[in-house]
C-alpha cells in the first residue's frame, strides 16, 4: 500500500507538471492568434465608411457635456435659446429662488414706491401700479432633421487666420477653384459659415465636387504662401419635424403697465430696490431687463 501511495503521489506531481505546460502553451497560441488577427486587420482594405473619414472637416471640439448611459447615445440632446419679445413698459425679472416669483405672481398687482415725500398726497403721486403674470414659452420636445449631402457643393476648411476681410478672402477662394488646372470649374455662390470659420462653394457642374472630395486636400496660394486646406462633402439638414410644448419659466416674472416716469437707469433701480425686500414679499433679484415705454426688446432666455 505504501508503494501505491508512493506511485499515486508521483502520478499526481507529473498530472500537474503537465496541466502547467499545457496552460503555458495555450497562452502562447492566444498571443500569436491575436497578433496574427491584428496584422490581418491592418492588411483589409478599408471599406467605403472609412475612406469617408478623411473627407470630413478638421475642427477644434471641446466636450463640455455630460457622458450618458449606452442607450442614451442615439438621442439628441437640445440646449434651449429662447427669443422672448418684451413690449415697452413692461420688465423681466429673474429671483434666485422659484417661490420667490410665485409669491409675486400669486399678489398679481404691485404698487411700488417711486420715491418718498414728506407728505401723504407727495407719497400717493410717487406710486405707481403694476401687473405681475408668469412667463410661458414654448420649448422643443421633439425633433427631426433630415440631412442631404449636395451634389455640387463643397466644405472647405483648413483656412488660415490672416486678418483680411471676409470677401477677399472669398474673392481668392473663388478665383482659384474656377480654374480646371485646379480641378475646379465655375463657382455659382460661395459663403462663409461663421460659427465654424469654414466656406461653402458651390459649382455649376456636378462632377466637379466629388472630384475635390475625393482629392481631400488642395494647396491653395493666399498672398505669397501655399496653404493646404481640406476639401469635404457638404450636408445640407432641413427640419422635417418640430414638436414643442409649453413651458413656464420658474424664476422670471413679467412686470407690465410701468408708466414713462423715469429715466430708464433710475426705473430698473427702483424696480430692483422694491422686489428684492422680503418684507413685501420678494427676494433676491438674479437678474432684470427693463424696456421704457415707445420701444420694444428681445428677452434671451438660456438653460
Amino acid at each position: 500500500s505504501q508503494k501505491l501511495c508512493s506511485a499515486l503521489e508521483q502520478d499526481n506531481v507529473t498530472l500537474q507538471q503537465d496541466k502547467e505546460a499545457a496552460e503555458q502553451r495555450i497562452q502562447q497560441v492566444k498571443k500569436e492568434r491575436e497578433l496574427l488577427e491584428k496584422n490581418l486587420e491592418q492588411q483589409k482594405p478599408q471599406d467605403q465608411s472609412r475612406q469617408m473619414l478623411p473627407a470630413l472637416p478638421e475642427r477644434p471640439l471641446v466636450f463640455k457635456g455630460l457622458v450618458t448611459d449606452k442607450e442614451d447615445m442615439n438621442k439628441l440632446m437640445l440646449t434651449p435659446l429662447i427669443r422672448y419679445p418684451l413690449q415697452g413698459g413692461s420688465a423681466l425679472i429673474t429671483f434666485e429662488k422659484a417661490e420667490v416669483a410665485q409669491r409675486v405672481i400669486e399678489v398679481k398687482e404691485h404698487m411700488v414706491e417711486l420715491s418718498h415725500g414728506e407728505d401723504l398726497e407727495e407719497l400717493d403721486r410717487c406710486r405707481v401700479r403694476l401687473q405681475a403674470s408668469p412667463v410661458d414659452v414654448l420649448l422643443p420636445s421633439a425633433l427631426e432633421i433630415g440631412l442631404t449631402r449636395s451634389s455640387r457643393s463643397i466644405l472647405v476648411s483648413g483656412l488660415p487666420s490672416l486678418g483680411i476681410p471676409e470677401e477677399i478672402l472669398l474673392d481668392k477662394l473663388e478665383l482659384f477653384f474656377s480654374k480646371r488646372k485646379n480641378g475646379g470649374s465655375e463657382v455659382e455662390s460661395r459663403e462663409f459659415l461663421d460659427d465654424c470659420g469654414q466656406v461653402v462653394l458651390t459649382f455649376a457642374q456636378d462632377e466637379v465636387a466629388e472630384q475635390l472630395i475625393t482629392r481631400g486636400h488642395v494647396q491653395v496660394p493666399i498672398g505669397k504662401t501655399k496653404y493646404e486646406l481640406k476639401i469635404s462633402p457638404y450636408m445640407s439638414g432641413d427640419v422635417t419635424n418640430l414638436q414643442l410644448h409649453p413651458s413656464r419659466c420658474a424664476r422670471t416674472v413679467l412686470l407690465s403697465g410701468i408708466p414713462d416716469v423715469l429715466a430708464e437707469e433710475p426705473m430698473r433701480d427702483t424696480l430692483e430696490i422694491h422686489f428684492q425686500k422680503g418684507s413685501r414679499g420678494g427676494g433676491e433679484v438674479d437678474a432684470l431687463g427693463y424696456v421704457p415705454a415707445g420701444r420694444q426688446a428681445v428677452a434671451v432666455f438660456r438653460e
